[in-house]
């Protein structure tokens, strides 16, 4: 296995292009999103393997449920289902999203503070039910988040950390409102390939393109 001799503490992951992916697998659009669960797993343990401290997902956010109703029950049938098999890793686990909206489902709310399953080994942060919007709002009408690091304090995802590297598949290029303020200066890769065709190649990929990045900070 690859090493490296400098590694993101945090990398987020927009897991984009599982409809086009089923597509062209001769499946329904809403197919897709089953088949990106695995992949997400396979990423995990090789993140956990190398050392990364923390991983945040990009789930679906509330722009995402404008969609056919049988792609939204999807996407949000592959959320619930990717954290009840995270309960047998070892995981640090918060979900951050809308939960006043009935669009957030249910079975997640347990897990909208921090959960330790196992060793807590590594944080991983997954982002429901999301909005840029709503995020910064909270600051904006006073509700009081706390997070570690000052630039957060404030929003609603405040408990999740400056993010170094975000990881891109489906070749889009473009954040779509994933997590802004944390993303502020974040590297930002572009893998080609849809997140249901992923590779442990994708993740190296990455991570050999970060080691020749200068990280600044703006300074």
């Amino acid at each position: 296995m690859q090493e490296f001799k400098r590694l993101p503490n945090h990398i987020g992951i927009i897991p984009d292009g599982n409809r086009r992916w089923a597509q062209s697998n001769g499946l329904n659009k809403e197919d897709g999103y089953d088949h990106g669960i695995m992949p997400g797993f396979k990423l995990f343990k090789e993140c956990a393997r190398l050392g990364i401290k923390e991983l945040t997902f990009y789930g679906f956010t509330q722009d995402n449920t404008k969609r056919p109703s049988a792609q939204t029950h999807a996407f949000q049938k592959a959320c619930v289902d990717s954290v009840l098999q995270l309960a047998e890793h070892d995981a640090n686990l918060l979900i951050v999203g809308n939960t006043d909206s009935p669009l957030f489902p249910e079975e997640l709310l347990p897990y909208t503070k921090r959960v330790s399953f196992g060793k807590g080994q590594i944080k991983v942060n997954f982002l429901v039910n999301y909005g840029w919007n709503w995020d910064l709002e909270n600051s904006i009408h006073g509700k009081r988040f706390k997070g570690k690091d000052s630039f957060s304090k404030g929003i609603a995802s405040a408990d999740i950390s400056r993010i170094d590297l975000i990881i891109r598949w489906g070749g889009r290029r473009r954040l779509s409102g994933f997590l802004p303020v944390q993303s502020i200066y974040a590297d930002f890769y572009v893998i080609e390939d849809m997140w249901p065709s992923f590779k442990i190649e994708h993740l190296y990929e990455a991570l050999d393109w970060y080691q020749q990045q200068d990280v600044t900070l703006g300074g």
